[in-house]
């Protein structure tokens, strides 16, 4: 039976006998269903829980605890989106990027890039040099590589975020590469030295030489110098003066000065019989001869005579001024008075 209340009353439950009435089960089954899924939830945390837990470990135990953010500029320029890397874990070679001053791994990259850039330098130095002494050092090949020192730097200063070991491993490959470019510039730059020293030996020996050549001839000069001045103060003091043969000398006087001054020369007798020869037939030994069709004078038929002017200004009238210049002539021009004749034999002049 199912009562109810009427007339405002508050109505109690009605139940009505079409509709079924359900009520929650509490049987096992439906609670081990739920346990089963609360462990399973449970089970998908636990290996994120242990990550978070090793990650921080892994902090602590290095005591890397500082984030630093990489700031929207720096994402935007290497074209990803804003993160954070670990202070203690990146070498900021760049000013715009906060570092320890003191920082060994700064310090070590810093130092590898400056003597990369000496390095470089120094390379280009050495082939400007090498090319503009001119000289010849000994190989074709006068430049330094420094491509895989340039590609080292580039990669240095592109790890300016990377972990600490990386950079440290950067810069030691700069270092190597600057160590393989200084060798082959302190190679050239030997060559060079050692080429320019060369040539300074050769430019000194060749002054030498020259200077003791020119010594050599100087001193040739003043002995042959001394030698004449000697023989012409020994024929001074052997040769008798010469007498003043005027207009009217003899031909015989003539010859008999002419012998006289044959011993000034250091000729013989042999040579006064080629010197008769040759002026007989030149002038007859007359002190005035004069040929008409050439313009010779005197004695020794000087052309012009005036020439005999230089043996003294009596030249026109003294047979001995001529004799003097004549046997001059000869000396100079044939060596003694048998040349003189063999030539006038041959072409009839002398």
């Amino acid at each position: 039976m199912f009562a109810s209340r009427t007339h405002g009353a508050r109505p109690w439950a009605r139940i009505s006998h079409t509709e079924p009435v359900f009520m929650r089960s509490s049987t096992p089954t439906s609670s081990a269903r739920r346990a089963r899924r609360i462990a399973e939830r449970r089970s998908r945390r636990r290996p994120a829980i242990i990550a978070a837990g090793l990650a921080f470990a892994v902090v602590a135990a290095t005591g890397a605890a500082v984030a630093v953010p990489v700031t929207s500029a720096q994402a935007s320029a290497a074209g990803t989106s804003p993160s954070f890397s670990l202070a203690s874990y990146s070498v900021p070679l760049d000013s715009q990027v906060a570092a320890s001053a003191g920082d060994k791994t700064t310090i070590e990259a810093r130092a590898a890039l400056v003597a990369a850039k000496m390095a470089t330098a120094d390379a280009a130095q050495v082939t400007t040099d090498i090319q503009a002494s001119g000289l010849d050092v000994g190989v074709t090949n006068t430049t330094v590589d420094t491509t895989r020192l340039e590609k080292a730097v580039d990669r240095l200063k592109d790890a300016s975020m990377l972990p600490a070991m990386l950079v440290s491993a950067f810069s030691t490959e700069v270092t190597d590469a600057v160590a393989a470019v200084d060798a082959r510039t302190n190679g050239l730059r030997g060559r060079l030295d050692a080429a320019i020293a060369l040539k300074a030996e050769q430019e000194a020996a060749a002054k030498a030489a020259a200077e003791a050549a020119a010594a050599a001839e100087a001193a040739a000069a003043a002995e042959a110098a001394a030698a004449a001045e000697a023989a012409a103060a020994e024929q001074a003091s052997s040769t008798p003066s010469p007498v003043f043969a005027g207009p009217g000398t003899s031909a015989g006087e003539a010859q008999a000065i002419a012998r006289g001054m044959l011993a000034g020369y250091g000729w013989g007798d042999d040579q006064f019989g080629c010197l008769v020869a040759l002026w007989d037939r030149e002038s007859g030994w007359n002190s005035q001869a004069y040929n008409a069709g050439s313009g010779a004078y005197g004695i020794p038929q000087a052309l012009p005579g005036s020439k005999m002017a230089s043996a003294g200004a009596d030249w026109q009238t003294n047979a001995a001024t001529q004799i003097s210049w004549g046997l001059g002539y000869i000396a100079g021009r044939y060596g003694n008075p048998c040349g003189a004749w063999d030539h006038s034999e041959s072409v009839g002049w002398y």
